[in-house]
């Protein structure tokens, strides 16, 4: 892949330059302190105040933000129940919908990338986006060899509005902080640092992608686009074209259909994870669709972590710890995630944590994710958590635990949505049975070389 414009041209917004920092700082400012005026002003002159009379107004500014700002609503619109459904049925079209560039921006941008006679490497390109997201849009293609292909374009000033983003989270935590002592989020910000800006290398992307055809070759109902280095760039990526529905669209299949989309996207996400301690960090409903076999199509791999199996073993610890009441193994399994210093009275409040999230691992039969009445339990349990985190003077969580985190949590709610009704501890006990560190060292260097991808922290 080159990491040049041909014939010298300049990329746009590649450097995070001070000017591109400042323009972001004015305008995520400006679009979202004009929605909070409006809402403000609503309230002050008796307009009506209900949650759906902004909601569109709300996807309006993030989706025209782009970037984390968007990528910040698609998660909170992954998670059901935290926001109200007027926001989140708004938010979800985020997900795979988002407001797209308009032609002269894709000419340019193409040109850009792949030379001014860009336009003769395909058969046909759709200049109208197919999908279009946080960070890039879709568009279509048809290869000289009759090849079908998806070109994900990046959007201009990406490494500067990351970069500004990022500031503004910084200082946005900050200032949380001074009111909220129970999470520290430092460690939080690192990771998401890091995370954020290796999404804008598609080079990084299309050796990601590899990656995870090599890990999930063996999955029959799991599907991995290849890419096309000779047609792909830093900021282009282009790969086959897989047919799809969206996950939204299965929600009120039959039982048995739901029940194979669960199944895929357990094992699309676990068997990387459990037998070669790689993860997919972003189960957002805009990376996947449901193919006709009733598998699932990965389509994003922008966001990819690399834990060491030792981190993966405290994971399976955690389960067994609670399994069994094991109190010194919980310890042991805390302090491999990388707590530090974790006194037992607030090992035992995050246990509640833990044990919400393992419980559906615990019960040997077929059952929803979730069994309890409420479909705001989890969101209670939180609370709970949180309250009994700040009695007990706050808690710092390590960098690994944050994405393991939001994909058990993004995987969750997808289960919740699909009704799904699996055996959740056999699906489990079968990947993380016989489990070895070493092994699993072993097998992810072997696939991350085969693969080619940059290794980071």
């Amino acid at each position: 892949m080159s990491d040049r414009a041909p014939g010298g041209g300049r990329r746009d917004g590649e450097d995070g330059s001070l000017g591109g920092r400042v323009r972001r700082y004015a305008q995520v400012g400006a679009s979202v302190g004009g929605l909070a005026a409006k809402v403000a002003g609503g309230r002050l002159f008796g307009r009506s105040g209900v949650p759906g009379d902004y909601a569109g107004d709300l996807r309006a500014v993030l989706g025209g933000l782009k970037g984390p700002v968007m990528k910040a609503a698609q998660i909170l619109a992954t998670v059901p129940d935290l926001l109200p459904p007027e926001y989140i049925a708004e938010l979800q079209q985020l997900q795979t919908n988002a407001p797209s560039m308009g032609r002269a921006f894709v000419k340019r941008r193409m040109a850009n990338e792949l030379g001014p006679d860009w336009r003769g490497h395909f058969a046909d390109f759709e200049h109208e986006a197919a999908a279009a997201a946080s960070l890039g849009q879709v568009h279509r293609a048809i290869g000289h060899d009759g090849r079908r292909l998806a070109c994900k374009l990046q959007y201009p000033d990406m490494a500067s509005a990351v970069e500004a983003d990022l500031q503004q989270l910084k200082l946005g935590l900050a200032l949380f902080r001074r009111y909220d002592k129970v999470i520290d989020p430092t460690e939080i910000h690192a990771e998401l640092s890091v995370r954020l800006r290796e999404e804008l290398d598609y080079r990084r992307e299309a050796a990601n992608m590899a990656l995870f055809a090599d890990m999930l070759g063996a999955e029959a109902t799991v599907h991995v686009p290849t890419a096309v280095p000779e047609l792909s760039t830093g900021r282009l990526l282009t790969m086959d074209w897989l047919d799809g529905r969206h996950m939204i669209e299965v929600t009120e299949a039959p039982l048995a259909e739901r029940n194979q989309v669960a199944e895929a996207m357990f094992r699309a996400w676990y068997v990387p994870f459990y037998r070669f301690g790689v993860l997919h960090g972003d189960p957002h409903l805009g990376n996947y669709t449901v193919g006709a076999d009733h598998g699932v199509n990965l389509l994003d791999f922008g966001c990819i972590r690399v834990f060491p199996p030792t981190f993966v073993g405290g994971v399976i610890d955690l389960y067994r710890a609670l399994r069994d009441g094991d109190e010194e193994l919980a310890a042991h399994a805390y302090e491999t995630w990388g707590f530090v210093n974790l006194d037992r009275k607030v090992m035992r409040i995050l246990n509640q944590w833990a044990a919400f999230l393992y419980e559906p691992l615990m019960d040997d039969r077929p059952r929803r994710i979730q069994e309890h009445g409420s479909p705001t339990y989890g969101a209670s349990v939180a609370a709970k958590v949180h309250r009994e985190l700040s009695e007990a003077g706050g808690v710092k969580p390590p960098r690994e635990f944050v994405l393991m985190d939001r994909a058990a949590i993004g995987l969750g709610s997808v289960f919740l949505r699909l009704k799904a009704e699996l055996n959740w501890h056999r699906l489990f006990n079968e990947l993380t049975e016989g489990f070895d560190a070493a092994t699993v060292k072993a097998k992810q260097d072997a696939a991350l070389a085969r693969a080619q991808v940059p290794i980071g922290p």
